[in-house]
């Protein structure tokens, strides 16, 4: 097969490749979940690690050719360790392709189809996988819920009422939407009353408790789970850690559970990413995330935004837009218009559809990736505040975006 460049090969695709380049260049991305992996990762995506399939685990493979497969794997799996300062106490499984079905293995290892789960709704700041209707994990088990307070935080006083009173076999922390620290220790304590697995979903603030800016689920939880694209700052896949006498039940609902080989060219950028984050400018960026979130949380307040429990203590903000007389994909469709990149989101006590909620979510991972610091987290906010209260104004805005976002190129 004759190698030609993407240019010359596919001229289409490439083009398309082209226009999301410029549109992430010349845009602000404000989504919590988004964000921006270094050159290095993803060369290592692209590697020649793409070819291979390894079905099995580590030094266990049902395929030949497999030496470097397996080097490769079990030095991210200690890299894992590393990252989270585990010992061997803890199983490391890097091969889910993704958070969603990453969870329900873990989910399916640990219970049976119809055991009682105890979580925090998707209107409150949940995730899809952890219990809703529409997912699997909602279908094949019995779904109790826990809630934010009406101000906005979690109540584990309440919470532990609720887990006595249900009996789940297995309680979910972490979340999607929640803007505040998370102590895992009280929902491991609550667990234990009621002799329940204790899931930490870590998929957003893996990255801020590698760089010691959020608290750790270490030791408290039975099984953690997160992404590797967020915070973290890797490709888009996923990490399972749970304590190793719950490997044997847990890592084979991964493989051959839920899928086949795993994608090696993905477990390599994971790598890198993993090595980047033991970095001293790792732990900058992920205290710059919180300086930014906090800044900008700071002033929407100036500008009357109502944020869900007043403000933010890591990388994300969730804002009810009621007072504003705006829906939440009113406000989405608004800003993108102005190159300012939000998701509409449901808020607690939500009365409108998930479709068009009354809230919005905006998170500062991926512009403190591009350099932004507070000063330009004053000017986005502004021009946030702008936008809301007169849709006309998004050419205006969108100029002075384009400016901005000069300043600081993607690499």
């Amino acid at each position: 097969m004759k190698n030609q460049s993407i240019g010359k090969k596919d001229p289409k695709i490439a083009n398309l490749i082209e226009e999301e380049r410029k549109r992430h260049n010349l845009t602000l991305h404000l989504i919590a979940s988004e964000n921006y992996p270094s050159k290095a990762v993803r060369e290592a995506l692209s590697s020649i690690f793409v070819v291979k399939y390894s079905e099995g685990r580590p030094f266990k493979r049902y395929y030949g050719g497999t030496e470097n497969i397996d080097k490769l794997e079990s030095l991210v799996e200690e890299r894992v360790r590393k990252v989270f300062r585990l010992s061997k106490k803890w199983a490391v499984n890097v091969q889910p392709y993704s958070g969603s079905p990453a969870n329900y293995a873990v989910l399916r290892g640990l219970l049976k189809p119809g055991d009682k789960i105890l979580t925090l709704p998707l209107s409150h700041g949940g995730h899809l996988s952890q219990g809703t209707k529409v997912s699997l994990s909602g279908q094949d088990f019995k779904v109790s819920h826990y809630f934010l307070s009406k101000e906005g935080f979690l109540d584990y006083k309440e919470i532990e009422k609720i887990a006595k009173k249900t009996r789940p076999k297995l309680i979910i922390t972490g979340y999607s939407a929640y803007p505040r620290k998370i102590n895992f220790k009280k929902f491991a304590q609550i667990a234990k009353k009621v002799q329940a697995y204790l899931l930490a979903d870590i998929a957003h603030i893996s990255g801020l408790i590698i760089g010691r800016v959020h608290p750790s689920p270490f030791p408290f939880a039975d099984v953690v789970m997160t992404t590797t694209h967020k915070t973290l700052r890797g490709p888009r896949g996923a990490i399972i850690i749970c304590k190793t006498e719950l490997k044997q039940k847990i890592f084979p609902k991964v493989f051959p559970g839920l899928q086949g080989g795993p994608h090696n060219h993905t477990i390599c950028a994971i790598g890198v990413a993993l090595k980047e984050a033991q970095s001293i400018q790792f732990k900058k960026y992920t205290a710059q995330i919180i300086k930014n979130a906090k800044t900008l949380a700071k002033e929407l307040k100036k500008y009357n935004f109502h944020l869900i429990s007043g403000g933010t203590d890591n990388h994300l903000i969730l804002i009810d837009l009621m007072n504003k007389g705006i829906s939440g994909k009113e406000a989405q469709d608004n800003l993108e218009k102005a190159g300012i990149i939000v998701n509409k989101n449901s808020i607690p006590y939500d009365k409108r559809s998930p479709f068009n909620p009354s809230g919005m979510r905006i998170g500062t991972p991926a512009l403190t990736t591009r350099g932004m610091k507070e000063k330009e987290m004053k000017k986005i906010a502004a021009w946030i505040n702008e936008v809301i209260s007169n849709p006309k104004s998004y050419s205006k805005i969108k100029k002075e975006v384009i400016k901005l976002c000069k300043k600081f190129p993607l690499s």
